[in-house]
């Protein structure tokens, strides 16, 4: 053969491949959820659109930004091979420890419900199917736990993101399909970390980020249930590589600005985690103008900006539409957070009308008091990220965090918190909610070592950025500084552990593994500056990489190995066979009727109401009559409850969903090192 047919048969350099590889599971979302979100509207979000429109945008998306990023970094082809099997292994891991939260007790089983709904309908809102009970009826109620009462029909909990991104796995391969699509989805969170770390650290550490990132206890769990937390980091580093691989063609910026946006479709907290990026396309805009080493970043601000626009404006329009309800239950936050974006939107276009101005300005004054400045500004910026983590490291001496229940909702969290204190064996206290340990969680789950050479790295990173050098670092820095420091403050979640544990997975877990080994490689720049050997360099590497690695899947070492809630799939399917086919479903009981009517209605395909009524037992007049109702509809009443003798004034009763298996520690103090036992039963009759 001759050299012409080798040459163009030889694969692309290493350092493209990795820069491909790692925007394609940002750019895959972006574009299925573009083609998803409209079909969703349309009530045709069905296999054959969804796969046809969703691919076709997915490819474009990928063809599009291979054309136009830049800038890929120098690599090996075992430095990609490394990031790639990391991944891989990550996915197979997670794939064969996942867990089954089907019926609706927490979070992740009502995504996986809403995703069951999506898949099998395509369509919302959830129908009451109030015609199979004789009509409406004042005894009824149709919603339960993560699903709302609306317009006259049921509409779930949650932004419809990740549910969307979900379904494509039941299309494939029915429940078990969607249970497994999170390990697929963490697999490509790994590859997203992975190429943040090759792109600001050096593709020679991009194995290592990977793998501390992957060993960390709140990845796997987020990464083996149906949450929207790895999604979301998915849309944000990815956002973080695009605009790194923008430089210099500014129309690619377009394409992280939407990706970016859609990280509001996934997640209602996405509007937070993007504002910095929304502060530094008008930064970039106020800089066109300005010569210097950032003047092959500004002219990518338009382009950001109108990307991020139209990326976060679907997200925005999708909840107005599809989740209403969840916006009006979260106003007390949402409605601050929107005044706050719109303030900023305001400051950035007034940045960007004056800033050639003001920079000019600045520029022109040199007296002694301006120069003075700017030589303290480094050490100053530095200073404030080392005294803000170690104001979190001391807020558990200085504050202890209370909230006083003041509605329903709060009511019962308040309760579930007492009862976890008496578990873990705490003075009971329903007000306390532990945010003032927030710092300390993420010493948990990445050990001392990482959250040190993370902070040790923001800050030197800070007075290089002060000093008008390390530009490329502007933006994820702000973002990662930005959303830890507002989620250390503020979780926002109900502090058992591992379920707490998402709250720091979108941002703050990744944005520490790529700050922590940005400084080893910092470190190790430096020892062979200084004329350390080729061995010393590697032992220190391999020693560095096991301080981080270690402390991480340590803890991590605890749970990773027990599957959650197994067996509910087919306990579920149990059930479901069990039902005639023209029944017509009432819970009696109240935990019952908490945990199963999506359940019964998604995967059953049966109307299901609860009847209303005081205490944990339905009145059994109103159970009467109802069962009258639905009989002179021409559909066979069924009753649910969790124990027999509940159904015992109806008929005889027969067990159909026994469960006994595993679920997630609750733990408030301490990272969580086993699971508990979990025990479901249900019984039914038929009268």
């Amino acid at each position: 053969m001759d050299g012409t047919w080798r040459d163009h048969a030889r694969w692309p350099p290493a350092g493209r491949v990795l820069a491909a590889v790692t925007i394609m599971p940002s750019l895959t979302l972006a574009g299925w959820l573009l083609a998803g979100l409209p079909l969703l509207l349309l009530g045709w979000f069905r296999p054959l659109p969804a796969f046809v429109l969703g691919g076709a945008s997915a490819v474009a998306l990928c063809v599009y930004a291979a054309r136009r990023s830049r800038g890929a970094p120098e690599a090996a082809p075992w430095q990609v091979a490394g990031v790639v099997a990391v991944a891989l292994g990550s996915g197979v891991f997670n794939a064969l420890f996942h867990s089954q939260q089907l019926l609706i007790r927490r979070d992740p089983s009502t995504y996986a419900q809403y995703a069951v709904w999506l898949a099998r309908t395509g369509s919302l809102p959830i129908p009451y199917q109030a015609e199979a009970f004789g009509g409406p009826d004042p005894a009824l109620r149709f919603d339960s736990v993560g699903l709302y009462d609306h317009g006259g029909a049921v509409v779930p909990q949650f932004m419809p993101g990740a549910p969307l991104l979900y379904a494509p796995g039941h299309w494939l391969a029915g429940v078990d399909g969607l249970l497994v699509a999170p390990a697929v989805l963490g697999a490509l969170a790994v590859l997203t970390v992975a190429g943040v770390v090759a792109r600001l650290a050096g593709a020679r550490w991009a194995t290592l980020g990977a793998l501390l990132f992957a060993v960390a206890l709140p990845i796997l769990y987020t990464s083996r249930t149906t949450l929207s937390e790895i999604p979301s980091l998915i849309l944000l580093f990815g956002g973080i590589a695009l605009t790194l691989d923008a430089r210099g063609r500014p129309r690619a910026a377009a394409l992280a600005g939407l990706v970016f946006g859609l990280a509001v479709l996934v997640r209602i907290d996405g509007l937070r985690d993007v504002l910095p990026v929304l502060a530094y396309a008008g930064l970039l805009i106020a800089m066109r103008r300005v010569p210097g080493r950032a003047a092959a970043y500004a002219p990518m601000g338009p382009w950001l900006l109108a990307g991020l626009v139209a990326g976060a404006g679907a997200g925005l329009g999708a909840a107005f539409l599809l989740a209403r309800p969840y916006l009006a239950y979260l106003s007390g936050s949402v409605a601050p957070l929107l005044v706050i974006c719109g303030v900023v939107l305001a400051l950035t276009a007034v940045g960007a009308a004056l800033g050639p101005r003001v920079i000019a300005w600045g520029a022109a004054r040199s007296g002694g008091l301006a120069r003075r400045a700017r030589t303290a500004l480094p050490g100053l910026a530095g200073g404030l990220v080392v005294l803000v983590m170690a104001g979190f490291a001391a807020r558990p001496w200085l504050q202890t965090v209370h909230r006083i229940p003041t509605t329903p909702d709060d009511r019962f969290n308040a309760a579930f918190i007492e009862s976890v204190q008496r578990f873990n064996g705490l003075p009971p206290d329903s007000t306390r909610l532990y945010y003032e340990d927030s710092l300390y969680w993420v010493i948990w789950y990445l050990g001392v070592p990482a959250v040190a050479l993370a902070t040790i790295g923001a800050a030197v990173l800070a007075g290089r950025m002060a000093r008008g050098r390390a530009f490329a670092w502007v933006l994820p820095l702000a973002l990662v500084g930005w959303t830890t420091v507002t989620t250390l403050w503020l979780p926002a979640i109900t502090p058992d552990h591992p379920f707490a544990s998402r709250r720091l997975v979108p941002v703050v877990i990744p944005g520490l593994v790529v700050l922590a080994v940005w400084a080893v490689a910092a470190g190790w720049t430096w020892a062979r500056r200084a004329g350390y050997g080729a061995r010393a360099l590697r032992a220190g590497a391999v020693a560095a990489g096991a301080l981080l690695v270690v402390p991480a899947a340590v803890t991590s070492a605890g749970t990773a190995f027990t599957p959650i809630e197994q067996g509910e799939a087919a306990q579920v399917a149990r059930l479901c066979a069990a039902l005639p086919r023209d029944a017509a479903v009432l819970i009696v009981e109240r935990v019952t009727a908490d945990r199963l009517p999506q359940v019964v209605r998604g995967m059953c395909g049966a109307p299901t109401a609860m009847v209303r009524g005081g205490g944990d037992v339905a009145p059994r007049a109103e159970v009467e009559r109802l069962v009258e109702r639905i009989r002179a509809a021409g559909r066979r009443p069924v009753l649910l409850a969790a124990d027999r003798r509940q159904l015992a004034p109806y008929g005889t009763a027969t067990e159909v969903l026994r469960l006994r298996t595993r679920q997630d520690e609750r733990s408030l103090i301490s990272p969580p090192d086993g699971t508990w036992s979990l025990s479901v039963t249900v019984w039914m009759t038929a009268p």
